[in-house]
């Protein structure tokens, strides 16, 4: 047997980054200090041992988390993770984070996050089916429709979902709907799930380009990271006309200053596994990709990619985070003073849990509704949010990521203070 340790790609501890964002908020709307210190710690960090049988017959023991930040809006939502380089400290702060996106969103929940140690890219279907089962039924009575809703992030998908809600299921004696989102339609998925997250990346943009006086088709538009969102949104912004000059994955980036094709990037990807060698562009490093001139640079792969030594050298006039946390508080400051105006994370990708909130209410309902409706509510309530995040920075004079953090926090401060502590 052996255990799969991880070697954490953050510069900084991801915890200790959203503790201090909380308690500048803090200071910023003039908050309770008690209120700040219950918000700044996880309600329940579990962690778990994964033993898993290989098709080769060897046993791998895997370390699992699941962590639940806050329940005072709401059960807790919240993706699961695997990654080889997951480690509790950034699932607590993916938790606080999930929190904050589901208040400013207005969505009855609270944050939550699951993550396992591995590299699911070298493991066979099976081997990943084994490991996933046996995580579930770990921490099957931390999670449940009424509890704790867990969702896909980095290296799960739909079919991994299948399986929890599979487990789940068995475990219980009868089909659970609403035990976790992200799952394939022909088991109560939601149309409209796989691209909510770029789609509520688009709104976003589309709303600070009125703001703007401009088009989307004005735009040159960088994305770093080619999976889920990345992929998605460079795919709505081409068909809304916008210039997407680079994209990338894991492997490297590709650059075109005329325009990516990004249909034939698309298929590129699916035919051969990479970005790389596409045709009529330029070969680049996802290091590189980040500091090209660009009108929106979208950063949808891990945390902390633009930090203090990187953020002088970003030509961007806006970036839009598609992934969780991408930039970092130093970086922020460095790009504030440069006036590149960011689009914060729990406003540009919540996209991904409002329609996850729809499919856990359709699945609670067991009625359905159609693509365009589910197109419409998301645009209303991303639409809304951003207003709501816009008026108070402009009233704050402040960033519009205070902004959106500060209305967040305000609304759970708010149901925390309703409820009381117990006892």
């Amino acid at each position: 047997m052996s255990t799969a340790e991880a070697a954490s790609h953050l510069r900084e501890n991801p915890f200790g980054l959203a503790k201090s964002q909380l308690r500048r908020v803090g200071e910023i709307f003039e908050l309770d200090p008690n209120l700040i210190r219950v918000l700044s710690q996880c309600k329940k960090a579990v962690e778990v041992s994964i033993p898993v049988a290989k098709d080769d017959g060897s046993i791998e023991v895997y370390l699992g988390y699941r962590v639940t930040h806050n329940i005072a809006r709401g059960p807790s939502k919240g993706g699961i993770r695997y990654h080889p380089d997951v480690t509790l400290d950034e699932v607590k702060s993916l938790a606080m984070w999930m929190t904050w996106k589901c208040a400013l969103m207005n969505l009855p929940f609270g944050g939550a996050k699951g993550g396992v140690i591995c590299d699911p890219k070298t493991l066979s279907a099976s081997e990943l089916e084994r490991m996933t089962r046996r995580y579930t039924s770990e921490i099957i009575n931390d999670i449940g429709p009424e509890r704790d809703i867990p969702a896909p992030d980095v290296g799960t998908d739909g079919r991994v979902m299948a399986w929890i809600f599979d487990t789940y299921s068995m475990n219980k004696g009868h089909s659970v709907l609403g035990v976790v989102t992200g799952k394939p339609l022909s088991i109560g998925g939601s149309l409209g799930r796989e691209e909510a997250t770029a789609r509520g990346a688009l709104y976003c943009i589309q709303a600070l380009s009125v703001k703007n006086g401009e088009r989307l088709a004005d735009y040159s538009v960088a994305i770093q990271g080619f999976g889920n969102v990345g992929a998605n949104l460079a795919r709505l912004l081409h068909l809304e006309g916008a210039k997407v000059v680079a994209v990338s994955d894991s492997r490297g980036a590709v650059y075109n200053p005329n325009g990516i094709d990004v249909p034939a990037a698309v298929a590129h990807k699916q035919e051969r596994g990479t970005l790389l060698e596409l045709a009529n562009a330029e070969q680049l490093t996802n290091d590189e990709l980040l500091e090209l001139p660009c009108d929106i640079l979208a950063p949808c792969g891990l945390e902390q990619v633009i930090t203090e030594d990187n953020a002088s050298r970003v030509q961007a006039k806006i970036i839009c985070e598609g992934a969780n946390g991408p930039v970092t508080p130093t970086a922020d400051a460095v790009l504030e003073d440069k006036g590149v105006l960011i689009l914060p994370d729990i406003l540009a990708n919540a996209g991904g849990v409002v329609v996850s909130y729809f499919e856990w209410v359709q699945g609670l309902q067991e009625y359905f509704w159609r693509e365009e409706e589910v197109n419409a509510k998301l645009h209303d309530i991303v639409a809304r949010a951003f207003q709501e995040a816009w008026q108070t920075k402009e009233r704050r004079d402040t960033s519009l990521r205070m902004a959106s953090y500060g209305l967040a926090v305000q609304r759970v401060a708010e149901a925390t203070t309703t409820r009381g502590l117990y006892p």
